[in-house]
């Protein structure tokens, strides 16, 4: 529990958190609040490591002056540049405002209103088919109360939207704000963004098999049945392994989820599927959880899992080995829905030309983001640790 022991950091955790420090170009201080961690700590970690920060090649090279045109030459550039950005304005503005377009001259000005700080107003009055004169006329009428408040409202929206990467849609956008004593129906919410084209970030999946369950070892009992319910941490874990893509092949992640508070208490990447990638994060998670004896350990009956040394490991750490049935997975649905969201939230929306990039995203994501701050609907919209030390 971590609000009652000392927290234990594999080798693995202390590489990624030096390495998000030296890629990310953010502070010791900013990366250690975003993991939990005191910034000694973390400062510590990256002396060891002899992290600098020094200027990039590109920084360094010198520029080399241009060619002056002609007098002609000149003019008929500058000409065609503010053609090209006249063309550019009216693009951007249709690309944002294409839901505007079947809306009345009010939602119109307010689109304009949005967008007056970065584009002319006569642009976007012709690009809408609106007045200017109406505009104007529109702007000095005295604001209603109503439409102040959702005015308000939305900058708080957006601001939860951004802070979160666009990973949150209406439901826990307006659970974030009611946390922070912002009412607002959930109805409300949704129509605003709705509204204002803000929504959360989505992306269709690929499918690539993780399981071979083609052997002859042993398979343990199904303890679960699909009860996915646990009355205190550290009762129930489930573990899975899954993929990621990158141009040098495939990054595989295995995690070990507390099924309580659903958070990854055990997790390590490879770039292969051999049994000691679940075991490296079977070992990250009896080394930080310490658990009691009786532990439920459920699984998919892969090979990994099935492997003597992965069950050696299960029957040393006291825990009670469970496995679904044979190509099922909804009997570890809790752990696929972990990874689903990953992909969605994070995977889905990048490209990673190397497997150390996807694995400083997916540290950050998970010890950054999804244990310590995303609200999981299945646990009552808080996060993982705060799940946790409601129990304590």
């Amino acid at each position: 529990m971590e609000g009652r022991q000392r927290r234990s950091f594999t080798d693995d955790y202390k590489r990624q958190a030096v390495d998000l420090v030296a890629s990310s170009g953010r502070s010791i201080g900013s990366v250690a609040k975003e993991l939990g961690l005191r910034d000694s700590v973390l400062r510590r970690w990256v002396e060891l490591r002899g992290t600098g920060r020094e200027p990039t090649a590109a920084a360094r090279r010198p520029t080399t002056q241009a060619t002056l045109p002609s007098a002609d030459h000149a003019a008929e550039i500058a000409r065609l540049q503010r053609e090209n950005e006249r063309l550019r304005m009216e693009r951007d503005i249709l690309k944002k405002s294409i839901a505007n377009l079947c809306w009345g001259a009010e939602m119109r000005f307010r689109f304009i209103e949005d967008r007056r700080a970065d584009d002319p107003v006569t642009i976007l009055c012709d690009v809408l088919g609106v007045s200017p004169a109406g505009y104007y006329a529109w702007r000095s009428r005295p604001e209603s109360q109503r439409s102040v408040a959702n005015r308000e409202l939305v900058d708080d929206i957006k601001r939860v939207h951004r802070e979160t990467n666009g990973r949150y849609g209406s439901p826990r956008i307006h659970v974030e704000l009611k946390a922070q004593g912002r009412g607002a129906s959930r109805g409300r919410i949704e129509r605003l963004m709705r509204h204002h084209g803000i929504r959360a970030i989505m992306a269709r999946p690929r499918r690539v098999r993780t399981t071979d369950s083609r052997h002859d070892l042993p398979i343990a009992a199904n303890l679960l049945e699909r009860n996915f319910t646990a009355t205190a941490p550290n009762r129930i874990w489930l573990a899975d392994i899954t993929y990621i893509e990158t141009d040098q092949g495939w990054l595989y992640l295995a995690t070990v989820m507390d099924l309580y508070s659903r958070r990854i208490v055990g997790w390590a990447m490879a770039d292969h599927l051999r049994a000691e990638l679940p075991l490296a994060a079977l070992r990250m998670a009896v080394s930080a959880q310490r658990p009691g004896a009786g532990l439920i350990h459920h699984s998919d009956r892969g090979v990994q899992y099935a492997s003597a040394e992965y069950r050696k490991v299960v029957q040393s750490a006291g825990l009670r080995a469970s496995m679904s049935r044979k190509a099922d997975c909804y009997d570890n649905a809790p752990m696929e829905s972990f990874f689903h969201t990953l992909k969605i939230e994070l995977v889905y929306h990048t490209h990673y030309a190397t497997r150390a990039e996807a694995t400083r995203d997916i540290f950050a994501y998970i010890e950054g983001f999804y244990n310590r701050t995303r609200r999981h609907s299945a646990i009552g919209y808080v996060s993982p640790i705060e799940m946790e030390l409601k129990a304590a």
